[in-house]
């Protein structure tokens, strides 16, 4: 009897998972699952505590899911993707496994893990199998006409476009159960040895059902409204997938072919294709990360800004960290990163341009600190971000282009609903005069527990002008 050996990582679901259904094809196979934590390269990856404790959560799922296919989960703890390599091998010998299935991931540490782990499993007579599973199209399968990756969104999305409509992915079953299913009740997966902090079960709930569930609420009803609404904190008008889409328990296929079911004329044009396009710009990053690897290395896309002079101002970054700038709508955003390791995108934009365009502190300060924080962190969609706030990545805004905070907060949180959730110190201070507290309160006497701001915005944004032109002139 063949046994296969399913190395699961972030895609921690039984619906719609290439390697898995793989590796149940052969229906004789003996099927194991495998997964290994490694604490100490999250760490090194900046991984937040609540990612981890969600990555928990939905593993337990996983493995009650998995039993009652017969498929028992092996879990092991280990420091690093070296000692994890070194497991994999063992269990694949101790278990006489002849062939391993896994999802690419496409970091470069991720890619340089797997690829060790290919030579030396070959060397052991295992067969190995990897599937472009966590994106709709395999990298480099969307290049310009002479054959690059797209450096611009727009023409990439339209040319992705092109290509689904040319042939759709298509999702795979859930595997069925297998001879001696259900298995017995398996030993509880212990904590991991990582950080922990509670993960709000209303907003995240775990397991895939919960995230199935959020995804077909979501198609069915918010996603046409989603182009009107989507850049207002106040409402809860963004989907809250991408946790689930960054460690797996979705994948963008899934996504895809539920607003199609809900809205067959969305790649045409239809209201749900602004949202479509959010899973396209998931894609751009990623496919990005493959074909320039040093996106991983906290390198800057654009060269000539690698000579921009960041400041070291430990005091104003603690503040922005804190929520303690004196700007409404950037300390809002803040507090709200802290209590539930999410952010809303606008408000994504709006933080980290104010860190670098305000601040002029390093962006990679800022992509590291997201990192820490995000229950939906993501290398690739984090990175992405940060350079196009800070202009040195591809498709940047150009950086003479800098948000103002409270501009920005009376735009998009115009009565400051979202500000007073996360700011009560700032509950007396009239709608009109929200974005500017202390003006308020200077005209009126009243004394506020609020920081003022820490920075002028005009001044800022000129230092910050001249620094990028300097930038330039000497690259």
């Amino acid at each position: 009897m063949s046994t296969h050996l399913v190395w699961l990582r972030n895609d921690l679901r039984i619906n719609d998972n290439s390697a898995l259904a793989a590796a149940c094809s052969d229906k004789d196979a003996h099927v194991i699952a495998l997964f290994i934590a490694t604490p100490g390269q999250w760490q090194q990856h900046h991984m937040s505590p609540k990612q981890a404790v969600f990555i928990h959560q939905n593993l337990c799922h996983l493995q009650t899911a998995l039993g009652e296919r017969g498929i028992e989960l092996v879990y092991h703890q280990c420091d690093d993707f070296s000692a994890s390599v070194d497991y994999l091998c063992h269990v694949c010998e101790q278990h006489k496994v002849d062939q391993l299935f896994y999802n690419y991931q496409y970091e470069f540490n991720e890619r340089q893990r797997d690829a060790a782990a290919e030579k030396r499993l070959d060397a052991q007579g295992v067969t190995c199998q990897g599937f472009d599973d966590s994106l709709l199209l395999p990298p480099g399968s969307v290049q310009t006409g002479s054959g690059e990756m797209f450096k611009v969104f727009t023409p990439f999305s339209k040319a992705f476009v092109k290509r689904l409509e040319q042939g759709m992915p298509e999702c795979v079953h859930a595997p069925k159960a297998r001879s001696g299913a259900p298995l017995k009740a398996a030993k509880a997966i212990p904590a991991f040895d990582y950080a922990a902090e509670d993960v709000d079960a209303a907003l995240f709930p775990a397991g895939e059902e919960a995230a199935l569930k959020k995804l077909r609420h979501f198609a069915k009803t918010a996603v046409v409204d989603y182009p009107a609404q989507r850049d207002l904190p106040a409402l809860d008008s963004t989907s809250r997938l991408s946790a689930y889409l960054a460690i797996g328990v979705l994948s963008p296929r899934q996504c895809l072919h539920r607003v199609l079911t809900e809205h067959p004329d969305a790649l045409k044009g239809g209201k749900a294709f602004t949202w479509i396009n959010e899973l396209i710009w998931r894609e751009f990053y990623r496919h990005l990360l493959v074909a320039y690897p040093a996106l991983c290395k906290h390198q800057p896309f654009v060269d000539w800004t690698r000579h921009v002079p960041w400041q070291t101002n430990t005091a104003h970054l603690t503040a922005w960290q804190q929520g303690k700038t004196g700007y409404p709508i950037v300390d809002a955003a803040m507090r709200q990163l802290h209590a539930q390791g999410w952010m809303h995108n606008r408000l994504r934009m709006i933080t980290a341009s104010f860190l670098v365009k305000d601040l002029l502190i390093d962006w990679r300060e800022g992509e590291r600190y997201f990192m820490q924080q995000l229950i939906d962190g993501d290398l690739a969609a984090n990175n992405g971000g940060w350079q196009w706030a800070a202009s040195t990545g591809t498709d940047a805004a150009p950086y003479f282009r800098i948000f103002n905070p409270t501009t920005q907060g009376e735009r998009f949180d115009s009565e400051g609903a979202f500000i007073r959730q996360w700011l009560p110190e700032l509950k007396n201070v009239p709608d009109s005069d929200i974005h500017q507290p202390h003006a308020w309160a200077k005209k009126n006497h009243k004394t506020l527990d609020y920081p003022a701001p820490i920075v002028d915005h005009k001044d800022a944004r000129k230092k910050t002008l001249d620094a990028f032109e300097h930038a330039r002139s000497v690259a």
